[in-house]
């Protein structure tokens, strides 16, 4: 069967890729999208399957924006590519050919090859898979004790979720000082920490798995803290881009294993295109490759790629856009973009922060309210925003979006000083005391009043 554009992966980045096209390039084009279940799962909201939703089905990715721009949904699983016939063959046999091709195969979770234990039964990954996670589901509802490896944005989420039963046992491990520690300062990762604590989870950082044991079953996780019973175990310990398919037709991988894209998502093939987890990314600061797998990120470059199939007119600005996060956990909310301090100083950058606190409401007494902490990461010299992290109560999300703006379009400490607001008593903080600006003219106050350099 000929399409003029076929995208294999039903995800975000192959959802709006989709769209994009036939909003772009109009009604004429022929446009099907693969995907291997009936059935595709929001990824961020996962973890709330297992605790706030309390279902799968629950958690679905609407068909609507693909049946309002007549793609074709075919449920099916690619198993390879020709790139020279332009074709394609399934696992049910059929055979497609394509125009244009735009490859969104995601990303697999991680299991270490070296860990004892994982092939036991009840050891989980947390695949974007609907039957494998809908079965999943249905063992954990029986499990009192559970242990989540892996310390990032889906264990600590996992670990929340799961100990809103309060007859569970959940333990939470990483191997690294903190939980989050990849996107916080550690006064934010303690932050969270804490939170999960007080929701009743056993919080182990600084601490290696050593294995992973049972007869058939797991039983117990080894660790260099001590032994943990455990009735299953959750693998959150990062992701893969999903690149098979790419390596075997030839495309040109990334030393990181992923396709390699230019600014307008781009593969070294003319008629390809890479988006979402399966595509490199590049570091917004140094150019260089970069391990960030973000839905939201994803989304960005699916609109690049559906726009630019025939001729380029979309480009990631620089190439790249800073990464963005946020989370809840334990009722409190964090949030993240660009660089935190320690991994500027890291990178070896002479930064000063700004702090800024108030409440997200005005008055502070009024219902809901909650207190704000915003961390403002800036060039020292050039007074450029380089990253912020924001903590409180619902605010946070699209706090940490403006930030992520700011970032991106290379902002200094003067602009988020004298940045217009919207404030409302019901909705923000007040005038006289919003964070990112109070956090700004922190940062201006501590080098307009720091010593002279060599004078």
């Amino acid at each position: 069967m000929k399409y003029d554009v076929l995208v294999v992966g039903g995800g975000p980045a192959g959802i709006i890729t989709s769209v994009t096209a036939r909003k772009v390039h109009g009604p004429g084009l022929k446009i099907g999208l693969f995907r291997p279940e009936s059935k595709t799962l929001v990824p961020c909201g996962i973890p709330y399957m297992f605790g706030t939703l309390d279902a799968v089905d629950k958690n679905i990715m609407p068909d609507k924006p693909l049946e309002a721009a007549k793609v074709d949904i075919i449920q099916d699983e690619v198993v390879s590519l020709d790139l020279e016939a332009k074709t394609l063959k399934t696992a049910s046999g059929s055979e497609y050919s394509f125009d244009k091709l735009v490859l969104a195969t995601g990303s697999e979770p991680v299991v270490p090859s070296g860990l004892p234990g994982t092939d036991l039964d009840n050891v989980f990954t947390i695949r974007k898979s609907y039957a494998y996670l809908t079965e999943v589901h249905r063992r954990l509802a029986d499990c009192r004790d559970i242990v989540i490896i892996g310390g990032g944005f889906i264990g600590a989420e996992m670990a929340d979720e799961l100990a809103r039963r309060e007859d569970r046992n959940i333990t939470l491990i990483e191997i690294m000082d903190h939980c989050l520690w990849q996107s916080f300062d550690p006064e934010f990762c303690e932050m969270g920490e804490k939170a999960l604590a007080e929701k009743g989870v056993k919080v182990l950082t600084g601490t290696k798995v050593l294995g992973i044991t049972g007869d058939r079953r797991v039983e117990a996780v080894e660790t260099s803290a001590g032994r943990f019973k455990a009735d299953a175990v959750v693998l959150a310990i990062g992701a893969r881009p999903n690149t098979a398919l790419a390596a075997e037709a030839g495309l040109r991988l990334t030393p990181r294993g992923a396709v390699a894209v230019d600014s307008g998502m781009r593969t070294s093939h003319p008629d390809v295109l890479a988006v979402g987890d399966c595509a490199a990314k590049t570091d917004f600061f140094s150019g260089e490759e970069s391990p960030v797998m973000l839905a939201s990120v994803a989304t960005i470059e699916a609109r690049t790629a559906g726009a630019n199939l025939y001729s380029v007119k979309a480009m990631l600005p620089g190439g790249s856009t800073p990464g963005a996060f946020s989370t809840v956990v334990g009722g409190l909310a964090l949030g993240s973009a660009g660089l935190t301090e320690t991994e500027a100083r890291r990178r070896g950058i002479d930064v000063t922060v700004g702090l800024g606190e108030s409440v997200d409401r005005h008055p502070g007494t009024l219902p809901g309210a909650s207190p704000i902490k915003v961390k403002l990461v800036f060039s020292t010299m050039s007074g450029e925003l380089l990253g912020g992290q924001v903590a409180g109560g619902a605010g946070v999300g699209e706090m940490v979006n403006v930030i992520a703006l700011a970032v991106g379009r290379r902002m200094e400490a003067t602009d988020l000083y004298l940045m217009p607001l919207g404030t409302h008593p019901l909705l923000t903080s007040a005038p006289t005391t919003y964070p990112v600006v109070t956090a700004a003219w922190d940062y201006l106050g501590r080098v307009l009043t720091a010593p002279s350099r060599g004078h």
